[in-house]
């Protein structure tokens, strides 16, 4: 995945603009690239149900081939717009069904079991070292919403710093500097790891 936003992707952007001619092809390119990330999404928000979240993408890619039409280039990538879709269709039926999505304690323990066994460690998992997943989700709970979602679509569903920032409708930089505090905090939060 490149690292500029799309409208500096010269074939991106031909792709899009094709997309948006009603080329099916070229549609169907940009489900190839971006339906992992908002299955990925989907299946954060919706608690790690991943039949919800398919059924999320499916709809959400059908609402976008409906509507492409319609797409404007916002400085953003257009994985944003799809995500966008995404959060909506998932707020839409929260209301309808009168929910809240809250992630259960079992499923982000059995997301953060199953990212941590691939995690080549770095900077981020020092501060992960040394507790237990009930310490660290504990100290995860204890952070703002915003730094919750950073952690979560960072460390336990393996999202990479550009797909956050386009899950959370924010820059990458913002992600950065959002994810550093969550990390500081968590750090100040859990007790000191005893050593090994």
């Amino acid at each position: 995945m490149a690292n500029s936003a799309d409208e500096h992707d010269p074939e991106r952007v031909a792709l899009v603009a094709r997309a948006r001619q009603g080329d099916i092809e070229a549609f169907g390119q940009l489900y190839d690239h971006y339906a992992d990330l908002v299955f990925r999404y989907a299946r954060y928000r919706l608690g790690g149900d991943p039949a919800a979240a398919e059924d999320i993408v499916s709809e959400t890619f059908l609402r976008a081939f409906r509507t492409i039409g319609t797409f404007r280039w916002q400085g953003r990538d257009i994985g944003a717009w799809f995500v966008t879709i995404a959060r909506n269709l998932m707020v839409d039926q929260a209301r309808s069904a009168r929910r809240r999505f809250e992630i259960p304690t079992a499923d982000i323990l059995d997301a953060a079991e199953s990212a941590t066994a691939h995690i080549v460690p770095g900077p981020e998992e020092a501060v992960l070292d040394g507790h237990t997943h009930r310490e660290l989700l504990d100290a995860i709970q204890r952070l703002r919403p915003e730094q919750q979602e950073c952690v979560a679509l960072r460390f336990l569903e393996g999202l990479s710093v550009r797909e956050t920032a386009l899950a959370m409708d924010r820059n990458e930089g913002a992600i950065r500097a959002l994810q550093l505090r969550a990390l500081r905090s968590l750090a100040r939060l859990l007790p000191a790891a005893e050593p090994g």
